[in-house]
């Protein structure tokens, strides 16, 4: 039997870019090919030591290594605990009435290391950087903004003491209802996997004297919090690969990551961190080099998570101790060479991360959020705030203009303990109540901003927190220009209720529209909003969770001193019923079976997110990469080369962008291509885009090239056959569209013989 009822596997199938050096490493150390080497004669003289020898490579000293370890001393590797505090020994047991877990000292002249949360900044401590989050990240659609807000990620989290980053994180978009959307890149694959590979790079390679491990996470298909731990994500194979696998796929053959998390929850049956795809998928497939750790709990035994492939067991002993190893181990429910391998991979990965040789300081630096990161924090809150409507209202003239600021999260001060701080980062619930991910004390509140702004240009700001939505309506009713702010609170362990506004928040954008000369509102949440007023206001801007610089940026968008150009990474539905899962108890939540498992049927197959409203025909409010600018483009002339192909070659997609307004602005062109219909799919797909800054009245011949390179690691020209276990090119004619959003249409056909 195989995990998947109507196919069989693809093994190994292609070859990595890379040296395959790390799995024959796993195998010497396995065979018995080492030669133990003797530890120094003092733990602090590593002078001696070879895999603290920087001349060296990483397989040679991770094979010094563990040829000079116990075997017991390997077990240590296999638990995060045990793998990173070398001289502590004693661990209370994972289960009542069990004994202490205890291993021996690790070998001398092996760091200590500190994994820390945190896919979209450092959480929870004093002196760092609120930066917008990832969905915001993705908003950007731009790749190198992603990239240079993960290096000084990194940066902050090694001068605070941690080495491993758990994230980013990938999940496909299934429901606008979950409730950790805000931390992943949205509800495609291409762009979330290359949104992840960036964030990746950024972290690994961007500072060689400040290393950091990336841990992508949550391997695979978490696509709810609902239940998260007791459910099943059930699905065929071909949805799996071409849905929920392939962004990690893109991810890992972008940026090699050092590490890679498995989630909570099963996929067909089978709990992730023991399941099949651990080797079939991720280390076959792809494959995947780094070492597969597990998420807080979501071990549930000791042969089956080893065998399939997980390496280390996240926070401290439970599954893998010594005593459950050495029984495995006598009892031939695991090998030897597993052990050794999955060492080997952790200490590998940590040795070629630069973790032996640039240990995190001895105190954690007090104050790591420099003028440059705070002046990036601005630039990626404002190109990925998007502008979702606009009739006129934006951006703000200079003049003697009164601008009505209304809401609780327009102001650092508290109304019914919600504040800007609420609207800076998601919601973290561990940790006091109502407490967001990031630390937002530095926040620079839109009030504090705007204020500032109206005034230079000739202005005055009035404020009403908006608590009682007739109040501010009066407000409104006596300014030029009202700024409602509208929110929803979203976090770890729980899903959305539904996608309005908290509080009175409908009530009280509708009560400002209707008395308001002109009014704008400004969205703060980290998924779709239901907008039952959206016909009565004037502009609205989505800021996501905009960061500690969320002010400034909204202050220099609502004057054009910066013009948007954020897309949405998501569809917005016009309501939840439109939603690919909704009205199906089956689809979502899931219903219980026997042993309280939550099965979730995964029945609409490959319509997911965008695909889902054009398969099916349904309007959304707004489409996939939807995002106005204060001036227009037009798209014409669009040509492919070569016009026809094998689908193994360089496809040049070329079209003319004009920029057909008054004032300078940047597009995101975004191309799309439909399959043949022998393919099956059910609508068009993402397969590129360009970020193109033009002067008004400019006009650009733009590129778009997809290398053979790209297009045998995003798998952009084939389907996943399900019969032959194979990714697929059909024959036949390809018709690829250019535009603004997946809405494009200007359009041009080439052909794959």
């Amino acid at each position: 039997m195989t995990l998947f009822e109507n196919g069989r596997r693809t093994r190994g199938v292609r070859v990595r870019r890379r040296t395959t050096a790390l799995l024959l490493g796993a195998t010497l150390v396995a065979t018995g090919a080492v030669v133990a080497v003797a530890a120094p004669a003092a733990a602090e003289d590593c002078s001696s030591v070879p895999w603290m020898d920087t001349a060296k490579s990483a397989d040679e000293r991770t094979r010094a290594l563990l040829g000079a370890s116990s075997q017991h001393q390997k077990y240590r590797w296999l638990v995060e605990q045990p793998a990173n505090s070398p001289t502590r020994t004693t661990w209370n047991p994972g289960f009542p009435g069990e004994a202490p877990v205890v291993y021996p000292a690790q070998v001398p002249c092996t760091p200590e290391v500190i994994y820390a949360n945190g896919p979209d900044g450092v959480y929870r401590s004093a002196g760092t950087t609120a930066w917008p989050g990832p969905i915001a990240v993705a908003a950007t659609w731009n790749l190198e903004l992603g990239e240079q807000k993960a290096v000084a990620h990194g940066a902050e989290s090694f001068d605070k003491r941690s080495a491993v980053i758990l994230g980013p994180g990938i999940a496909s978009g299934r429901t606008p209802l979950s409730g950790r959307g805000s931390e992943y890149f949205g509800e495609d694959p291409v762009l979330s996997g290359l949104m992840a590979a960036a964030n990746v790079r950024g972290l690994e390679d961007g500072n060689p004297d400040k290393p950091v491990i990336a841990n992508l996470k949550h391997y695979v298909a978490n696509e709810q919090e609902i239940a998260r731990e007791e459910s099943s994500s059930n699905m065929d194979e071909r949805t799996f690969k071409q849905i929920y696998d392939l962004p990690y796929e893109i991810a890992v053959r972008k940026s090699d990551p050092g590490s890679l998390m498995c989630s909570y929850n099963q996929v067909n049956g089978v709990y992730a961190c023991e399941n099949e795809i651990l080797t079939t998928s991720l280390r076959e497939d792809y494959p995947f080099q780094g070492y597969v750790m597990s998420d807080f709990g979501s071990v549930h035994s000791t042969a089956p998570s080893l065998n399939a492939g997980l390496d280390q067991e996240l926070n401290r002993p439970v599954w893998f101790t010594p005593a459950r190893l050495d029984a495995a181990l006598a009892a031939g429910e695991i090998t030897q060479q597993r052990i050794d391998e999955a060492a080997y991979r952790v200490v590998h990965s940590y040795i070629a991360g630069g973790l032996f040789d640039h240990p995190v300081p001895a105190t954690p630096v007090a104050n790591v959020s420099t003028p440059e990161h705070k002046a990036l924090a601005r630039e990626i809150a404002e190109q990925s705030t998007v502008l979702l409507k606009n009739e006129g209202a934006l951006p703000l003239a200079a003049g003697d203009l009164t601008v009505a600021v209304i809401g609780q999260t327009a102001s650092s001060v508290p109304t019914d303990g919600v504040s800007a701080k609420t609207a800076c980062a998601w919601d973290f619930p561990f940790g006091p109540p109502g407490g967001t991910a990031l630390n937002c004390d530095a926040l620079v509140d839109p009030l504090t901003a705007l204020t500032d702004r109206v005034a230079q240009a000739g202005g005055e700001v009035v404020y009403d927190n908006g608590a009682n939505a007739a109040q501010a309506a009066a407000v409104a009713s006596a300014a030029d220009v009202a700024i409602v702010f509208g929110h929803y609170t979203m976090g770890e362990t729980q899903d959305l209720p539904d996608l309005r506004l908290d509080g009175n928040g409908d009530e009280l954008i509708a009560a400002v529209a209707a008395s308001a000369p002109s009014t704008v509102a400004v969205l703060n949440a980290g998924s779709a909003v239901e907008m039952p007023w959206i016909d009565d206001v004037d502009a609205v801007f989505h800021a996501w969770h905009s960061g500690e610089q969320f002010g400034p940026a909204l202050a220099r968008l609502v004057y054009g001193d910066v013009n948007p150009s954020g897309k949405l990474p998501m569809t917005f539905p016009v309501s939840l019923e439109d939603t690919p899962t909704a009205g199906s108890e089956a689809q979502y939540p899931g219903v219980p079976d026997e042993e309280g498992i939550l099965q979730v049927d995964y029945s609409e197959g490959l319509k997911v997110g965008y695909r889902w409203y054009e398969a099916e025909g349904i309007e959304p409010l707004f489409e996939f990469g939807h995002g106005l600018s204060y001036t227009e483009f037009s798209y014409d002339k669009v040509t492919v080369t070569p016009r026809s192909t094998t689908g193994d070659k360089e496809i040049r997609v070329r079209f003319k962008l004009t920029n057909t307004g008054d004032v300078a602005g940047t597009e995101v062109a975004q191309v799309y291509l439909e399959l043949p219909d022998a393919s099956g799919e059910p609508s068009k797909r993402l397969i590129g885009w360009e970020r193109v800054t033009l002067a008004p009245g400019e006009h650009r011949n733009v590129q778009v090239t997809l290398s053979p390179a790209d297009l045998a690691d995003l798998h952009l020209l084939e389907y996943w056959d399900a019969a032959a276990s194979a990714w697929t090119t059909a024959s036949g004619s390809y018709t690829v569209t250019v535009g603004g959003s997946v809405d494009a249409d200007a359009a041009a056909t080439f052909s794959i013989r």
